[in-house]
């Protein structure tokens, strides 16, 4: 049974149940406090205790009143440390049409209104305000993807590194457990922290005047300043070549950016964690429960999908053009040993609720775990923000073997039913004539342990679009290679008599997305059988190329222009296409398809009444041919029972 003094404390009260007096360190998170190692702050926590600090959490501060939340806990010795949570605050309050979102998955009982809109930036200042001497820290998705100037679709501004509106003094982006030990190890030797200046993974704003710290084993890069973002788009567009490319590189340059009076400086990440240090990470002492605390408030939403899921690696070598994992946590894969997974495997089996299902072993993508490039020497080189886009780098080790070997060795521990596959799996990597270079045996090994022992009923899979140039963008494959998966999960599910479906998720309103592009996807998915549930609109997030389109208008590798859906108008059309099947959308869609010629779609998605009739008619005809010829063999059977 877990005591109170398990969970990291969040008040004074539970302070003094540990003997502090004071504390090294203060976290504010967006989140609810989840001692679990798939909650951010919960890690950060864990980290710093490690370190022998004493760390507290206060998890959604209220900003609505006094602002007593904030100062409650008094002033660290080190620094406050400040998340927004495990979304942007933006993507979790807002939906893509910027509505409201009802809830809001990281509160208990599912509740809105705990999270301020850039919560990172309204923690931060509300701590510069009441303890000015005090470092702030910033970290999390939040900080880690608006690190440097970007678009932000919520207020439709352009606005400059979150340092500037923050005030923050340090900033670390992507995951955070590297440059968090660094700074930990700095302070305890006595250095300032205002001498934390060469510390991977961690940005910063210096004045103009000031010094700029030296490091002889990096190369500096400058990229166009906020200010002339400001002016010029496509300049803008250009600096995001420099900030991708920098971000995925294994030994990239430092980025500095002039904002106003100040110079931006984000020093190059750190390599990918070894084994060994992406395992210390999950290993630290979790509670893996909410902390007490909520127990009358009701369940966290977030928590109860991740309960009982196993997290194997980090980082996506997939590099979409509109998502924000690669920008995040890298592209290179960062995989934990069997022995620490099925250790936790172990703790999950022993909690008092299991019932003998894992939801999920899986990651940001399923089926990378344990691969990386064969030469390691080549990689160091690499700046190529995608290994799988146009093709499968001949470099890349796509071994499945190491994964279906993981998956059986969770299958065969003794309290283990089922384990299930709930992260999205690529596709594309399972097909033989995409993926050249890996053994088609081992693929189709794979695809059969998944859909004969990991799936309840459906596979989901992301092809994403249908149109080549609009895949092309995205940075995924031809639709060819679905048709080409589809075929094979077919073979699999008629030879085991599985039954199972296919779902696959598509985007509506990307870049070069247009409304024939989305009413062809409606009429080759319908062709395919498929009646589409499963689908989004784009939503611009700060940190794509999908975004630094949607903004600019150009897209930052080529200059060229390149169109986006972005009105409400343009947006609502596109997505209608997916429900063709609907009464209300069909007019419209018949005039749409009309007034663009394109008559070959429309038959497809919406035979005209004729054809429909002529279809019945022959139905009939057929039905009527299957009776009388039915009626003939039961005329002759009777015959010649008759003779007999």
């Amino acid at each position: 049974m877990n005591k109170l003094s398990d969970w990291l404390p969040t008040t004074n009260k539970e302070v003094k149940l540990r003997g502090w007096e004071e504390l090294d360190v203060i976290l504010f998170s967006g989140d609810a406090y989840v001692d679990h190692p798939a909650f951010g702050h919960a890690v950060v926590g864990r980290i710093l205790e490690s370190y022998g600090l004493r760390v507290a959490i206060v998890p959604q501060p209220s900003v609505h009143d006094n602002l007593q939340d904030f100062t409650k806990l008094g002033a660290p010795k080190m620094f406050f440390a400040v998340t927004g949570g495990c979304m942007d605050p933006m993507v979790s309050n807002y939906t893509a049409s910027k509505r409201k979102r009802d809830n809001d998955a990281y509160t208990p009982n599912g509740d809105k209104g705990f999270r301020p809109d850039y919560a990172t930036t309204v923690y931060s200042n509300i701590l510069k305000e009441k303890f000015p001497n005090i470092p702030v820290l910033i970290g999390g998705i939040e900080a880690s993807l608006r690190r440097v100037t970007h678009y932000d679709y919520w207020s439709d501004t352009l606005k400059p590194t979150i340092l500037k509106d923050s005030k923050a003094d340090l900033l670390v982006y992507g995951m955070g457990e590297q440059p968090l030990r660094e700074i930990v190890s700095l302070l305890q030797k006595g250095v300032p922290f205002s001498s934390l200046t060469t510390v991977k993974q961690t940005a910063f704003l210096l004045k103009n005047k000031e010094e700029i710290p030296k490091n002889k084993n990096w190369n500096d890069v400058s990229i166009h300043s906020h200010e002339v973002c400001l002016k010029d788009k496509k300049l803008f567009a250009s600096n995001f070549k420099v900030i991708e490319q920098e971000s995925n590189k294994l030994f990239a340059d430092r980025i500095f950016q002039d904002v106003g009076d100040s110079k931006l400086v984000i020093n190059p990440p750190y390599e990918t964690m070894t084994e060994a240090e992406i395992d210390a990470s999950f290993d630290l002492p979790f509670t893996r429960l909410p902390h007490p605390k909520y127990n009358k408030r009701g369940p966290i939403p977030a928590f109860e999908m991740i309960k009982f899921s196993i997290n194997i690696h980090r980082g996506c070598f997939g590099g979409c053009s509109f998502c924000t994992i690669s920008a995040h946590q890298g592209k290179f894969i960062a995989s934990r040993s069997q022995e620490s997974i099925l250790k936790e495997v172990e703790q999950v089996a022993n909690m008092p609720d299991f019932k003998g299902y894992l939801s999920d072993i899986g990651g940001p993508s399923a089926n990378m775990y344990k691969m990386k490039g064969k030469v390691q020497e080549i990689c160091d080189k690499c700046v190529s923000p995608s290994c799988i886009s146009p093709v499968i780098c001949h470099n890349l080790d796509t071994s499945h073997k190491p994964l279906t070997e993981l998956y059986k060795a969770v299958d065969r521990h003794p309290k283990i039913k089922k384990s299930f596959i709930g992260s999205g799996i690529r596709h594309d990597m399972l097909v033989p004539e995409f993926n050249k270079l890996a053994d088609p045996k081992e693929l189709d090994d794979y695809t059969e342990e998944v859909m004969t022992k990991h799936v309840s009923g459906r596979l989901k899979v992301a092809p994403e679009h249908t149109s080549d140039p609009v895949l092309k963008l995205m940075r995924k494959p031809s639709f060819t290679y679905f048709h080409k998966f589809k075929e094979r999960f077919d073979k699999i599910n008629i030879r085991k008599k599985l039954n199972l479906q296919l779902i696959p998720y598509f985007i509506s309103n990307h870049p070069a997305c247009e409304v024939e592009d989305m009413a062809n996807l409606a009429a080759e998915t319908k062709d395919m059988g498929f009646q589409l549930e499963q689908v989004q609109g784009f939503t611009p997030t700060p940190m794509t190329v999908a975004t630094v389109i949607y903004y600019s208008g150009y897209h930052p590798y080529t200059l060229k222009p390149t169109k986006t859906p972005k009105t409400k108008h343009e947006k609502e059309e596109q997505h209608r296409f997916f429900f063709w099947y609907k009464r209300e959308n069909q007019a419209w869609i018949r005039n749409t398809l009309t007034k663009v010629g394109r008559q070959d779609l429309l038959q497809k998605l919406l035979p005209s009444t004729n054809s429909w009739r002529k279809n019945k008619a022959e139905k009939v005809k057929d039905t009527f041919n299957d009776t009388v010829s039915f009626n003939s063999r039961k005329k002759k059977k009777f015959s010649k029972r008759k003779k007999r």
